[in-house]
C-alpha cells in the first residue's frame, strides 16, 4: 500500500442507491446487502423490446420518471405520471423470454407489465425479471471466471465520489464561461447512477484504487466507468443537454471514452450501510491508464 493510501482512508459512505428497474429512477436506502452480482434488489429487472433487446433511457428518457420499488423476491411496485401505480409478482410467471443484454444473451421471467411500460413509451415493449443473477458474467477481461452481474451495464456496483464531483462542477462552469454563457448549477449525482458515493477530498483519487473495503466488505476495482449519453439528460425536466460529456471529453478522455466514477466487484457477500469507513487496501502508482 503507498503512502498516499493512508490520506483517503479515512473517507465514509455519503449515500446508497438501488435502481430495482434499469433506466428507472434510483431509491436511496441506508443500508444494503451486497450480493454477488450487486446489491440486493438491483438492476434484476429490464424493460426489452419484443426481439429481447435492452431499452433504457439512453433513448427512451421517460423511463427516468419511473420509479420502482421492492416489496419481495420478484415483486415490484412500479409508479409513474402516465397511469395508476401496478403491482409486478415475476416469481408467479413461467413464461420467459430471451434477452440480448449487450454481448450476453440472457433467459429472464416475462411477467404481465407490458401494457403499463408500453403506454408510459407509446410502443410494445416487456418487462422482464432476472429470476437467477447467476446466469450473466461480468466482462471476463476485467473479472474473475465466477464473478456474476444483475442486468447493471457491466459490473455489480458502481461508486463515485464527492470530490471528483466537485472538480467535475468546477470544470463545467469553466467550460460555459469560455463559451460565453453562464455558469449552471452544480450537476447531482444522480445523474451518474452510483450505487455507492463516498466523501473523499481529492478529486479522483479512486481512478489509482485497486481494491477498496467498505464496512466490512472488500471490493475489486474491476475498471473505470466510461460514461455515456445518459448522463446528459435530466432526470427531473428529461431535457438533453451537453453537459457533462462535453467537459469529461475535454479533461477526462482516453482509449476514445470520457471516465467518471470506478466499477466495484464484492469479493464476498455483506451489508454495507451510510456512514460506513471506506478503506483503501491496494492502489496502482499510475492510476487508469490514459492514451
Amino acid at each position: 500500500m503507498s503512502a498516499d493510501v493512508a490520506s483517503v482512508a479515512t473517507v465514509h459512505v455519503t449515500s446508497l442507491h438501488v435502481y430495482p428497474v434499469k433506466s428507472t429512477r434510483g431509491s436511496d436506502v441506508t443500508d444494503a446487502v451486497v450480493e454477488p452480482w450487486g446489491l440486493a434488489g438491483d438492476r434484476r429487472w429490464i424493460v426489452v423490446d419484443p426481439d429481447g433487446l435492452i431499452v433504457t433511457a439512453r433513448e427512451e428518457p421517460r423511463l427516468l420518471s419511473v420509479t420502482a420499488r421492492v416489496t419481495g423476491e420478484g415483486e415490484l411496485t412500479i409508479s409513474g405520471p402516465h397511469a395508476a401505480p401496478l403491482g409486478v409478482d415475476g416469481s408467479r410467471s413461467r413464461e420467459r423470454v430471451v434477452v440480448r443484454a449487450w454481448r450476453d444473451t440472457v433467459a429472464a421471467t416475462w411477467p404481465d407489465a407490458d401494457a403499463w411500460f408500453g403506454k408510459l413509451l407509446d410502443r410494445d415493449v416487456r418487462l422482464v425479471w432476472l429470476d437467477d443473477p447467476t446466469r450473466r458474467p461480468v466482462n471476463p477481461d476485467n473479472g474473475g471466471p465466477d464473478d456474476r452481474v444483475s442486468f447493471a451495464d457491466g459490473y455489480p456496483l458502481l461508486l463515485t465520489t464527492t470530490a471528483s464531483l466537485r472538480q467535475l462542477d468546477d470544470w463545467v462552469a469553466e467550460e460555459a464561461l469560455l463559451r460565453g454563457g453562464t455558469p449552471r448549477a452544480p450537476l447531482p449525482m444522480r445523474r451518474f447512477r452510483p450505487s455507492v458515493v463516498v466523501d473523499t477530498e481529492r478529486a479522483f483519487d479512486e481512478d489509482r484504487w485497486r481494491r477498496v473495503q467498505i464496512g466490512a466488505v472488500a471490493f475489486r476495482v474491476a475498471n473505470g466507468c466510461d460514461r455515456c449519453v445518459l448522463t446528459t439528460i435530466d432526470p427531473d425536466t428529461l431535457e438533453k443537454g451537453k453537459e457533462p460529456i462535453r467537459t469529461l471529453a475535454r479533461h477526462r478522455k482516453w482509449d476514445g471514452k470520457v471516465w467518471f466514477g470506478v466499477n466495484l466487484i464484492p469479493d464476498r457477500p455483506g451489508t454495507i450501510a451510510v456512514g460506513d469507513p471506506v478503506e483503501v487496501l491496494t492502489d496502482g502508482a499510475q492510476g487508469m491508464r490514459r492514451a
